[in-house]
């Protein structure tokens, strides 16, 4: 086999194949005898008709075109590994010469993986965040599980609706005078301030009273996800039932004890604290950690090709899938909901995309540059970890994994921490930041 590399642009390359005629001819020994196993022909056994019966039976191109499909896949794989070139899109194979007797010529065109000129990535510098919690955080925390505990009790009589109440009510609602799907509704519970219904419609709620009848006009968004209603003026026909407000209970011991396993508001604070100060902590590392990579990936230099940031965007489309089939949903529901198309969310998506792409081949440079290899160890560690998010068996994680043909794809993600670990490892002050 011979193969030369003919540039087209600078990612874009042609590989000019060509295959002796020996080789041919062995490939189409290898394709008779390949179609002969798969197939049933009456008066053979499986995998012993000769040539000329499956000729007759499946015609002379079926056995060139199984040919050239050996040829092609092995000597493409082959012209590859001999010129270096790791290939992101599928080639587009064009035939120049390909008869039995004569050398096999065709063309391979591919985009293959750009080169990645790496900057600095060690003693890099970054901004060590501070984790220190407030009183004020405490508090917050502490008035969140205070609101978790409040009863809604009725409102006194005479009450008018304010800010943060809770409006009990009847509702219906028309648009030139007619209903329209959706607009009633009975004893709906809205919290006036939370902007769940239409933009003023709860604004002009406040100041009523329970057993009032309030006449709300509004107008529908212009955007609004019902396009029959959008930008319409609408009417609302609505009686206020009750006006309800939240009873917070006193910040005490007693609050304590039924909040949570603690005897005193003193001991509930002194938790809040802690676990607030882990969680700073925490996210102050990731910060730290993730500005280091973030530099050294600014300062590679790599042209990205356009089809690994289309590729990357529909990966991300389909996790957004499916992800919305784990919550129940359909992402085109999903999307009407939003009112988006597949296109706008694969152009929100895309430099998200090229930025994700970026990094991974400078991850994977860094890597290669350093001898970083990823043993069976660091794969079974990785394993064992993707098995405790799903709650799996990682014997199982790992035959998933096998079956679908992403061995390859874990070792490189195995990779790129190892790569980004050897980047925290060597900054300044890493010793101090662990």
């Amino acid at each position: 086999m011979k193969a030369t590399v003919n540039p087209v642009d600078q990612h874009v390359v042609t590989l000019n194949i060509e295959v002796p005629a020996t080789e041919v001819d062995k490939a189409v020994k290898q394709a008779v005898k390949r179609i002969a196993n798969q197939v049933n022909i009456p008066g053979f056994r499986k995998g012993h008709a000769p040539r000329r019966i499956i000729e007759m039976n499946f015609g002379k191109e079926a056995v060139l075109e199984e040919a050239f499909e050996i040829l092609a896949n092995q000597n493409y794989t082959a012209a590859l590994r001999e010129n270096d070139i790791v290939p992101v899109s599928d080639p587009e194979i064009e035939r120049v010469q390909f008869e039995e007797g004569k050398d096999l010529v065709f063309k391979a065109t591919l985009t293959k993986r750009p080169e990645v000129t790496l900057g600095d990535y060690k003693g890099l510098e970054a901004e060590k965040q501070d984790a220190t919690v407030s009183d004020e955080q405490v508090e917050e925390q502490l008035n969140g599980i205070r609101e978790q505990q409040a009863k809604m009790v009725v409102a006194e009589e005479g009450a008018t609706l304010q800010k943060d109440d809770f409006a009990v009510i009847d509702f219906a609602g028309t648009v030139d005078g007619k209903a329209f799907d959706g607009g009633e509704g009975k004893s709906y519970p809205l919290q006036i301030g939370s902007g769940n219904f239409i933009p003023g419609f709860e604004d002009q709620l406040i100041g009523a009273k329970a057993g009032d009848d309030v006449t709300v006009k509004v107008t529908f968004p212009e955007d609004y996800f019902v396009a029959e209603l959008a930008g319409k003026e609408a009417e609302f026909a609505t009686h206020v039932h009750d006006i309800k407000r939240k009873e917070l209970p006193e910040l005490n011991d007693e609050f304590a004890k039924e909040a949570s396993s603690y005897e005193t508001i003193e001991e509930l604070k002194a938790d809040l604290r802690k676990k607030l100060e882990e969680e700073a902590s925490h996210r102050a590392i990731d910060n730290y950690n993730g500005e280091l990579i973030q530099t050294a990936v600014k300062n590679a230099t790599v042209e990205i090709p356009e089809v690994m940031v289309d590729d990357r965007v529909e990966q991300m489309v389909q996790e957004l899938a499916m992800n919305m089939e784990g919550r129940g949903l359909k992402l085109d529901d999903y999307l009407k909901f939003s009112n988006k198309t597949i296109e706008d969310l694969k152009v929100e998506y895309k430099d998200s995309a090229a930025e994700n792409v970026r990094a991974d081949l400078v991850l994977d440079a860094i890597a290669q540059a350093e001898g970083l290899e990823v043993t069976p160890d660091d794969m079974n560690r990785e394993i064992f970890v993707m098995a405790q998010n799903f709650g799996a068996d990682p014997k199982e994680v790992w035959d998933i994994i096998a079956k679908e043909g992403r061995v390859s794809m874990l070792a490189s993600s195995v990779a790129r921490k190892k790569a980004a670990r050897f980047i925290i490892d060597n900054a300044k002050g890493a010793e101090e930041a662990k």
